[in-house]
């Protein structure tokens, strides 16, 4: 049976939740006070499903990863509050050895850069065989067969003289790529890619970004993918939560998320990236910068840099507002009370949305 054959034969009830991150902080505490990385983030992902966290740098989304692997260094980090279900079990409570057990064998991540992530004295082949004998119950040449043939499907040229190579003697693409081949080795049921195409140009950037989205649907493997690149969401995703100093701002479809933006930080994403349709215009961007963690605003996170503020935003934190079937909004804009500043902000339409959505 080959490895993509048992990932299909041990994946049952599909569409159930996999993943359920439930309420997670994640903080750190350092010398100048408490920096509140990730600050209250809820989602779900449900097995075989495709889920994007979006953001720009700073605002939680890799701490949530690596939260989810329990990969965060304790101290300084510590795990404030919240629950991370995957599969019913809360990753927060098990011990070493139980998640050791998880991390590689059931959740994967491909990391954004792979010559820090791979071994430079350790051959292609020994790497991966590493992680499959830990997690599969095969011996060394077993786990040499299960190597290769993870290269074959990654599309890995001349696949048996790589399992020989070291990393320093390949290009950035096929990095990436035995990045992935050893993140399914041992048929994960969720694979977590932070930023994957980060250090690849253009070109080899829609390869790994076709490979990962092929390899998730031949094996049903659920994805979770970090970025912070919206036309990498058009592409590869169903499902987005946007996120921002800490909190996740929107949830929705892809093409909700991208036609019709519920949040003012969405929308300016969008808007910031650019187009053909502007050429010699000035470019729009988001004013202001992501807020100092030490001394977040007191109401609205994204309220001295929103340009629909007004007074209720800057007062208290607005929670998230139930909008339909897992779409939600973290804005006072949602409220009743001020649905005149609702018919405002509808009707300045956002100009990138369909563009990035096609």
């Amino acid at each position: 049976m080959t490895a993509t054959e048992a990932a299909r034969e041990r994946r049952t009830g599909v569409g159930d939740v996999l993943l359920d991150v439930r309420d997670l902080r994640t903080h750190f505490e350092v010398m100048d006070g408490t920096v509140k990385a990730v600050d209250g983030v809820s989602f779900s992902l449900r097995q075989g499903g495709r889920l994007a966290l979006v953001g720009e740098s700073g605002c939680g989304k890799s701490v949530t990863a690596l939260s989810i692997m329990r990969l965060i260094e304790v101290p300084p980090g510590k795990f404030a509050g919240g629950e991370i279900l995957f599969e019913g079990r809360n990753l927060l409570k098990l011990n070493d050895r139980e998640i050791r057990k998880v991390r590689g064998g059931e959740i994967a991540m491909i990391f954004q850069e792979p010559m820090t992530s791979l071994n430079p004295v350790m051959t292609v082949g020994d790497q991966i065989s590493e992680a499959v004998l830990l997690h599969q119950p095969v011996n060394r040449k077993g786990a040499q067969e299960v190597a290769l043939q993870s290269l074959v499907d990654v599309g890995v040229p001349d696949p048996k003289r790589r399992l020989k190579q070291y990393p320093f003697e390949l290009s950035g693409g096929m990095r990436q790529r035995i990045m992935i081949a050893m993140a399914l080795s041992c048929n994960p049921k969720l694979i977590i890619a932070d930023e994957p195409t980060t250090a690849l140009d253009v070109t080899i950037q829609r390869q790994i970004l076709e490979l990962i989205k092929n390899v998730q649907e031949r094996t049903g493997t659920a994805l979770l993918l970090i970025t912070h690149d919206l036309g990498v969401v058009a592409e590869t995703v169903d499902e987005v939560a946007v996120m921002y100093a800490g909190r996740v701002v929107e949830t929705g479809t892809v093409e909700e998320v991208l036609l019709s933006p519920r949040h003012p930080y969405t929308r300016g994403l969008l808007e910031s990236i650019p187009s053909q349709g502007k050429k010699g215009q000035r470019l729009s961007a988001i004013k202001g910068v992501v807020p100092n963690p030490f001394r977040m605003p007191k109401g609205c996170k994204f309220e001295p840099r929103c340009p629909y503020a007004w007074q209720a935003g800057a007062d208290e934190e607005p929670p998230l507002f139930d909008l339909g079937p897992d779409r939600m909004s973290r804005c006072w804009l949602y409220d009743p009370r001020y649905a005149d500043h609702l018919a405002e902000y509808e009707g300045r339409a956002p100009k990138k949305s369909a563009e990035v959505a096609s």
